[in-house]
């Protein structure tokens, strides 16, 4: 008998299941997804080049018959896979249990084409057990699964590749719109412009200590005169009062005169009231909560925390961590229910299991919890022999949450103490000033003896939450010992962290909790978002696109629509709606069922395709690109702006970039004058003989260049150059930017290869280049000057490399939780990067330096690693003709296709690097094409 082939995903996930199920099986890895829509031009194949639909990769006028291709790196993994079916009698399909899982096996069973029996298995752990049981209780593949994930790849296609060019149109190239990462970015938006509407309000409050026998306790000023002291909650957002019942607002004379009165004098307790408190544990981690939670306490971005989750999973510590379900299974139900009561006795343990039952909107795919994997649980002890790191972390908060789960109920008494004096005559007008006390007392932990949301500590938090105040009764007399007045302000909304924002998409019904890291990285990816310590900040250039698709699509960024489509492509997972009259009725419009307007015709719902077409030439690139900030101190609007290469400030002629670390909500009008009254030393040289523009020295943000021309509207990108690093801008001539502006210059052709020897000013520094051949240079003036005899003679040498002396490190941060090495703040090249001597990452846009803690750090550094080493781009290969026509069938095969490589000196040094080309007045560089897939 031949043996069983089982294809999972993940070669992690092979390793593991091949080492339970024995030599009868062989287990290989798709290593995700084999096929694909066409992510780009080149890889549609060349039957399809000339059809109307081919950018899209989806026949919209063919029942929205999608286009998959193979691509280059994949086509191996087929022909491996493909091999390995010739010597099997059966074929498993083992990949995961939701719909892109689904998705996965029905593309491998079209592309592999079996003749072998094909069959389904399903897991959410990894066990030996779970296993075996997986293979003999197969299924068929579930269609609607399959159809349903289908229809979310086609319609997010649909929406990328329709909407993305309006942005890059209108608002600056390479942007990208998204069904779900656009409505994550406007929620991100809006947050900001809260803050921006904010007015801080501020009052005074007076905190006194109080002491009764021995004991001494806390209390604030509630009352004064029988009206309510002011706090937060009495004000808008505007530092108006609310105007919700009489209050009265301190100001800092009335508390200092109060707090000085009352010292020393005797209190009188007016009122005493004792309630039960009881709180019960949350309920196991499910994709969202674990995301939120992960954030909280170890302080994972959402992409981390689904990584290290894949790798526990993988390995057979946890179940499946994609899923929206809080159930137990009976099974992990006893092994939580015992390890409870083994460690904290039966007092901890309810009589019967606890059973959570979800509500959430768009709830989907019901599996188990995440949990420890097994029937019974691997403590964080007996794991730690397998696990270390971040790995070891995440799964003792798992098992913490998972165990807690089945504990009894924490209760006590909460009491809250009411205090009264009278203050003396002259201070306020001899009126009664009343203070209150809270305490709490913990009678039994239960659950939080194992666990407490946002805290790393039980032990820790049990002391903090108990509040003990002395016993007292109605008529007690305490003294007031001291009294310190205080002024408060009001805050703004606070923005959003990954947690947060995990929270807020998930109550909307926004994406789905197994995309939502995915959407978290890619909006800052994309530069919409960026991180100032763990807060989310939009750009100027997210406020732009938000307000174009607000505007103009407002349904597409519309929160209850988003949550709807969600809605629909559920029942369609369901059986219940199908695919084909959904996507039409989405891109094509249709007639809505008894809905007339005044004339009595149908009215019409405008589809995608309709609603792009009809937009965009009404879309007024510059005002959608511009932030009225209000009038300056002359009288004159001031203007944020989005050019092409970033975001800018305008007053009049006058311009000036946006520093990239500057919130939109800190962009006020003084900071805005104060940005556009900076010192600059731009000027002009004289004027280009090849053009007749004027060539000026400017001030970039990453050095000083010269620039032949002015930045036009829907203007080509003016030619730039950075200056040498023994130029002045002050003392540079015409002449000298002249030749800058021959950079790149052609040396000559070499006569033994043919090819052109040509001079850079890359990355590393200045270099000559010979077809894909390279030879560093000694200076930039070298650039100028080489000869080709002289460039020959270099190449003729044996390449070698350039060392430089390693940098002193800026500080020392501590120990890498991961690797256990010490990790360093050190200045590099192109800015400062932490390193634990293995691994390196730069500080992210609004890390600050003086700032940068070790928390912070690992987590750079974690997200560095799970990137993985950088993979450099394979040379492009000229693909065969076709020989006949293809018709388009679900599988079709792409050209291979490939990038050439980047040489060394593809990015501007110093003065100008790539990323200058950000801001339009601030610095050159290269503007990059749009890309060919948005996503």
């Amino acid at each position: 008998m031949g043996r069983a082939l089982v294809i999972v995903e993940s070669p992690a996930k092979a390793r593991t299941i091949g080492g339970m199920l024995g030599p009868d099986f062989i287990v290989e890895s798709s290593v995700g997804h084999i096929r694909d829509l066409p992510r780009g031009a080149d890889e549609v194949p060349a039957a399809f080049k000339g059809e109307s639909w081919a950018r899209l990769g989806v026949d919209v006028d063919n029942g929205f018959k999608p286009l998959y291709v193979i691509s280059a790196p994949k086509k191996s993994v087929v022909a491996n896979l493909k091999k390995l079916l010739k010597g099997a009698d059966e074929l498993y399909l083992a990949t995961d249990e939701d719909r892109e899982g689904e998705s996965i096996a029905w593309h491998l069973s079209e592309v592999l084409s079996p003749t072998v029996p094909v069959k389904r298995m399903v897991f959410h752990e990894i066990t030996p057990a779970a296993i075996a049981r997986a293979v003999d209780e197969w299924r068929d593949l579930d269609r609607r699964l399959v159809d349903a994930q289908e229809a979310r790849r086609i319609l997010d296609r649909l929406y990328g590749y329709e909407v993305s060019p309006v942005l890059w149109r209108k608002v600056m190239p390479r942007l990208s719109a998204g069904r779900v990462q656009s409505v994550a970015t406007r929620m991100v938006v809006e947050r900001e412009r809260a803050r921006m509407r904010f007015s801080s309000a501020t009052w005074w409050g007076v905190e006194g200590t109080f002491t009764r026998a021995a004991s001494s306790f806390g209390a604030t000023l509630v009352a004064l005169g029988g009206a309510t002291v002011a706090t937060g909650k009495d004000f808008d957002d505007h530092g108006e009062q609310t105007g919700k019942g009489s209050v009265r607002v301190l100001g800092e004379d009335e508390a200092t005169s109060v707090a000085g009165a009352l010292t020393g004098r005797s209190f009188t307790v007016s009122s005493v009231t004792e309630r039960p408190f009881r709180r019960s544990p949350a309920a196991p981690f499910m994709t969202s909560t674990l995301q939120q939670e992960a954030g909280r306490k170890l302080r994972f971005s959402a992409q981390r925390a689904m990584q290290v989750a894949q790798r526990l999973y993988e390995q057979g510590f946890i179940t499946y961590m994609r899923t929206d379900s809080t159930t137990l299974s009976d099974q992990a139900l006893t092994a939580a229910r015992t390890q409870a009561r083994e460690m904290y006795g039966d007092a901890y343990v309810p009589d019967r299991p606890r059973r959570y039952e979800r509500k959430v909107k768009n709830a989907q795919e019901a599996h188990e919890a995440i949990r420890p994997s097994g029937e019974s649980f691997r403590t964080p002890d007996q794991a730690a022999r397998e696990l270390s790191g971040d790995e070891l972390r995440l799964y003792e908060l798992i098992w913490k949450r998972t165990v807690a789960s089945q504990m009894n109920d924490a209760t006590g008494t909460s009491a809250q103490v009411r205090l009264t004096a009278a203050v003396p005559e002259g201070v306020a007008e001899g009126q009664q000033a009343e203070f209150s006390a809270s305490g709490r007392v913990i009678a039994f932990p239960g659950f939080l003896r194992a666990y407490v949301e946002g805290e790393d500590d039980p032990e820790a938090e049990l002391a903090d939450r108990e509040v003990v105040l002395p016993t007292l009764a109605v008529g007690d007399v305490v003294e007031g010992r001291a009294f310190e007045p205080g002024a408060h302000a009001t805050q703004p909304p606070a923005r959003y962290t990954e947690a947060s924002l995990v929270k807020a998409m998930e109550e909307l019904g926004v994406g789905r909790p197994s995309t939502y890291a995915s959407v978290i990285a890619t909006i800052l990816d994309r530069g919409y978002v960026w991180k100032k310590g763990t807060a989310l900040v939009p750009s100027f250039t997210a406020f732009a696109v938000v307000g174009l698709l607000e505007r103009y699509f407002g349904d597409l960024v519309d929160y209850g629509f988003t949550a709807s489509m969600e809605d629909d492509l559920d029942e369609i997972a369901a059986g219940r709606e199908e695919a084909l009259p959904w996507l039409t009725r989405f891109y094509f419009g249709n007639a809505v069922p008894g809905a007339t307007n005044g004339h009595g015709e149908e009215v019409e719902a405008v589809g995608l395709k309709a609603t792009v077409a009809a937009h965009l030439s009404e879309i007024d690139a510059r005002e959608i690109n511009s932030i009225p900030l209000g009038n300056g101190s002359d009288g004159e609007p001031i203007v944020a702006r989005v050019g092409r290469y970033g975001p800018y400030l305008q007053r009049g002629e006058d311009r000036a970039s946006i520093p990239d670390d500057l919130a939109p909500d800190e962009l006020t009008i003084e900071r805005a004058e104060e940005i556009l009254a900076a010192p600059s030393n731009d000027r002009v040289l004289g004027t280009d003989p090849e053009s007749g523009l004027d060539v000026q020295v400017k001030a970039g943000r990453f050095g000083p260049y010269v620039q032949v021309g002015e930045v036009t509207e829907g203007g080509d990108k003016p030619r730039t150059a950075s200056l040498f690093s023994s130029m002045e801008p002050a003392t540079l001539t015409l002449e000298q930017a002249l030749e800058l502006l021959r950079i790149p210059r052609t040396v000559g052709a070499d006569p033994e290869t043919g090819q052109d020897i040509v001079a850079h000013n890359g990355r590393f520094g200045p270099y000559l280049k010979r077809g894909s051949d390279t030879r560093s240079l000694t200076s930039e003036d070298q650039l100028l000057t080489v000869t080709l005899d002289e460039a020959r003679a270099l190449f003729a040498q044996p390449k070698q490399r350039r060392g430089r002396a390693a940098a002193p490190p800026l500080r020392e941060l501590g120990t890498d939780p991961t690797t256990n090495l010490p990790v360093v703040l050190k200045e590099g090249r192109f800015g400062p990067y932490v390193t634990d001597g293995t691994t390196n990452a730069s500080l992210r846009q609004g890390d600050a330096v003086e700032s940068i803690d070790m928390d912070q750090a690992s987590e750079l550094l974690a997200e560095r690693r799970a990137a993985g080493p950088s993979k450099k781009k394979k040379g492009a290969k000229k693909a065969a003709p076709a020989k006949k026509k293809v018709t388009a069938k679900k599988a079709t095969t792409a050209k291979k296709t490939g990038a050439a490589k980047k040489s060394p000196g593809t990015k501007k040094a110093a003065g100008a690097t790539k990323a200058a080309a950000k801001s339009e007045p601030a610095g050159p560089a290269a503007m990059k094409a749009a890309p060919t897939d948005p996503f």
